[in-house]
């Protein structure tokens, strides 16, 4: 894990890799309780004997919202941001996503700083990501997110 209290500590990262988090395990439990909070419940996410007779993957798959709403909790395995006031999603660019996860996958980010500005005191970076799947050899998903943060 890498520690970043200031711009210029992000700065000095700028075109590295940033690091891996851990693996995460989609279970069946977590994609129902997101089907529940977002009101998508098709059947390939929640219906494990439809998707396992009638479904491409012969599995269910998660919604890949769902995956996409873990980035935070995995980019707080990769970096530790301190003398920080205040941290904005900004946006998301760029985003394709490439492969379903099945249910029982483990997941993990992959992230690289690519671009940084300073916008009048806040930090502006923007970072690849790449959430791998173990054993595939495509990811779930990529493209950059942008966060601002308002260091002290």
């Amino acid at each position: 894990m890498i520690t970043i209290a200031s711009h210029n500590d992000f700065e000095a990262y700028l075109g590295r890799e940033l690091g891996v988090s851990n693996w995460h395990t989609i279970n069946q439990d977590q994609i129902n309780k997101f089907a529940d909070a977002t009101l998508d419940h098709q059947w390939i996410h929640t219906d494990e004997q439809r998707a396992q007779n009638e479904g491409p993957f012969k599995a269910t798959i998660a919604h890949g919202y769902l995956t996409l709403s873990l980035l935070p909790y995995l980019w707080e395995q990769i970096a530790e941001i301190k003398n920080f006031k205040m941290q904005i999603n900004y946006g998301i660019e760029n985003l394709r996503f490439a492969q379903a996860v099945t249910v029982n996958s483990r997941i993990r980010l992959k992230a690289k700083l690519t671009n940084i500005l300073n916008l009048r005191g806040v930090t502006k970076a923007t970072i690849a990501v790449e959430l791998e799947i173990e054993e595939q050899k495509k990811p779930a998903y990529t493209g950059d997110v942008v966060f601002l943060y308002h260091f002290n």
